[in-house]
C-alpha cells in the first residue's frame, strides 16, 4: 500500500477548500452486508431458530463488544456455541459468521479512480471475524488504500470522536481537507462534530454528485 505520508495533489472544492483524502465506511458502501445471510447458516447447527440466534447476537451487547475489541473472537465463538447451542470449529463458525457480503460494484469502482489524485482510508466498524473475511473478499479494492481503521483493532467505534481522529491520522491532513462517506446519519454527524466532511451514502450516482460538490474529481 502507498504510505500515508505521500501528498497528493491539492485539489480546490467549490466551497473553497482542499479535499486531499476520502475516508470510506465499508458496510452498505463498499459492499451491502446481510447479518441473516449468516444465522441462517448458524441455524443448520443449532436447535435454535435463525430469529432466535440473530436475537442473541444482535439486540445484545456482544456485537459492541466484539466490534470494539473488548470481546476475541475465539470468546465470542465460545459463547455461541454454549448459549446457542451451534457446533462447529472456530474456523467453521468463524467463516459461518463473517460471510456476509455482497459487493456494491459502482463504489467499488470509484475507488481506482480516486486513487490517482487523493488519500483513501477505510473507517469500519467491524469485527474480526467480518474484516477476516472482507479483507480478502475485496483485496482487490481495498490494495488502493492508504489506511485500513478497523474498530476492533483501535477499541473504539464510530461515532466516538477518537475513531474519526485515527483515520484522520491515516490520511496524514487536516480534517478539514478530509472527506468521510457513510451510511449512517449519526455516523456522518460524528464526523462532522471533528471538522471532517460527511456525506451520508445513498446511492451511488447521488455520491458522485455530492463528491463533486466538494470539488473531487471523480
Amino acid at each position: 500500500m502507498v504510505s500515508v505520508l505521500q501528498h497528493a495533489p491539492a485539489f480546490h472544492t467549490k466551497i473553497g477548500m482542499s479535499i486531499q483524502a476520502v475516508i470510506f465506511d465499508f458496510g452498505n458502501v463498499l459492499a451491502f452486508f446481510d447479518h441473516h445471510r449468516a444465522t441462517r447458516h448458524l441455524a443448520q447447527r443449532s436447535h435454535l431458530t435463525e430469529e432466535e440466534i440473530f436475537q442473541a447476537i444482535f439486540t445484545t451487547e456482544l456485537e459492541d463488544a466484539l466490534e470494539s475489541g473488548r470481546l476475541s473472537a475465539p470468546k465470542f465463538l465460545d459463547h455461541l456455541r454454549e448459549h446457542c447451542t451451534i457446533e462447529g470449529s472456530d474456523e467453521v463458525l468463524g467463516g459461518l459468521f463473517g460471510d456476509v457480503f455482497t459487493p456494491n460494484p459502482e463504489v467499488c469502482s470509484l475507488v481506482p479512480r480516486l486513487k490517482p489524485r487523493y488519500r483513501l482510508v477505510l473507517g469500519s466498524n467491524c469485527t474480526p471475524l467480518h474484516s477476516h473475511r472482507f479483507l480478502s473478499q475485496f483485496a482487490d479494492t481495498l490494495v488502493h488504500f492508504d489506511g485500513l481503521v478497523l474498530s476492533h483493532e483501535i477499541g473504539v467505534r464510530k461515532p466516538r470522536a477518537r475513531f474519526y481522529e485515527e483515520c484522520v491520522r491515516r490520511a496524514g491532513c487536516r480534517p478539514d481537507e478530509c472527506v468521510f462517506i457513510d451510511d449512517l446519519p449519526a455516523n456522518v454527524a460524528g464526523a462532522e462534530a471533528c471538522g471532517v466532511r460527511g456525506i451520508v451514502y445513498r446511492h451511488p450516482d447521488d455520491l458522485s454528485a455530492k463528491l463533486r460538490d466538494f470539488g473531487i474529481l471523480v
